[in-house]
């Protein structure tokens, strides 16, 4: 374990030094991947130093625990209850930070809503969720841009894709992939009967252009004319894009912007969105870890959450958590729900990890 602490801090010694150096001043990139890193290596050490310094204060308080003078000990046992007390918190945060970190938690995100079942009311939830989820960005003054939406005739959306550009959106918005379903009145029911429909959430980090690699042998490149609602010049001009990856049979399609090269750059990151998402689910299931059982799996299929507006209520149904004010949360108010997923997806990888002594790294160790 202290070999483990002191190549920690060794890496973060290294890392102060590279982002001082000429060599990665002059490179953006490299110094906002130094930065990330030290970043999340920051607290750790200081805790691991904090941590350290305390054991040192308890070893001399404890030598005079054995003082010749009745005083002098029972000061020094009254300090040494504080300095335990201090020391068992100091431990547990420094058990948390130890805690394996998903990889993909500092990245923006690109997220796809879709109706499900239930018709024209489900395009409508589909589009209540969008908006929420983009008032909840402006709420964290994460920038937010459409990239491709199909509306309904209802005015709803049969699909709508955003990006959300800002480190660490990943690490609040996974949990939000999954199906939601809504019990709610619709607004064309005449009787007044209560329908249930649901709607799709994926949150998918967002891959760099380095990451994934798309030879041009592997795409297949389609423009044609925009259609549908977006003006003349739009549905006079080929600005429509679809690109087929080849290899996988993924399709992306994008008409949104007047420009075809603009529609292709968003396609290109979708595509790169959704292939690093298969990628990542192959290697989870080759390791046969625990994502499954994480609430922030992320599997499309499994039903996480209901939205009831009779009873001006929402269950989270991974966490058994129910809140009320379904208006505020539409409106932006979700932390009321991530922060309880974010703490007991937490508890789980700490239990996983065990005692400080545990044998797991964290994602941003060398091996």
């Amino acid at each position: 374990m202290h070999d483990r602490l002191s190549e920690l801090e060794e890496r973060y010694e290294e890392l102060t030094r590279q982002m001082a150096s000429p060599e990665h001043a002059s490179d953006p990139s490299a110094l906002a991947t130094l930065g990330r890193e030290l970043s999340r290596l920051e607290p750790l050490v200081a805790t691991i130093r904090a941590v350290r310094q305390l054991r040192a204060e308890r070893d001399a308080t404890a030598e005079m625990a054995t003082d010749p003078d009745e005083e002098v000990r029972a000061m020094a046992h009254e300090e040494l209850a504080r300095l335990n007390e201090r020391g068992e918190a100091l431990e547990q945060e420094l058990r948390r930070l130890l805690v394996p970190r998903d990889p993909n938690d500092d990245r923006s995100v690109i997220i796809e809503v879709r109706a499900g079942t239930g018709g024209e009311e489900a395009s409508l939830f589909a589009a209540d969720l969008f908006r929420m989820y983009a008032r909840y960005a402006e709420r964290q003054g994460w920038p937010i841009e459409l990239l491709a939406v199909s509306e309904s005739d209802s005015g709803g959306y049969k699909e709508a894709i955003a990006e959300v550009t800002a480190d660490g959106a990943y690490s609040r918005l996974k949990y939000e992939s999954g199906v939601h379903r809504v019990q709610r009145v619709p607004v064309t029911e005449s009787s007044g009967r209560i329908h249930t429909s649901t709607a799709t959430v994926a949150v998918l980090p967002e891959a760099e252009e380095v990451e994934i690699d798309l030879p041009e042998k592997d795409l297949r490149i389609d423009v044609k004319r925009s259609s549908g609602p977006g003006g003349q010049s739009v549905n006079t001009t080929d600005s429509a894009v679809r690109v087929t990856h080849l290899p996988t049979g993924l399709v992306v399609d994008i008409q949104d912007e007047k420009s075809q090269h603009k529609n292709k750059a968003k396609a290109l990151a979708i595509l790169r969105a959704r292939l690093l998402e298969l990628e990542r689910q192959r290697q989870a299931e080759e390791r046969g870890d625990q994502r499954r059982s994480q609430v922030g799996s992320g599997e499309r299929s499994e039903k996480i959450r209901t939205y009831n507006f009779p009873d001006d209520r929402v269950t989270d149904h991974r966490i058994g958590l129910t809140v009320h004010n379904l208006p505020g949360l539409l409106a932006g108010d979700l932390d009321r729900l991530i922060e309880p997923l974010v703490e007991h997806d937490q508890a789980e990888r700490m239990a996983r990890v065990g005692a400080v002594g545990g044998g797991e790294r964290t994602d941003g160790e060398r091996s």
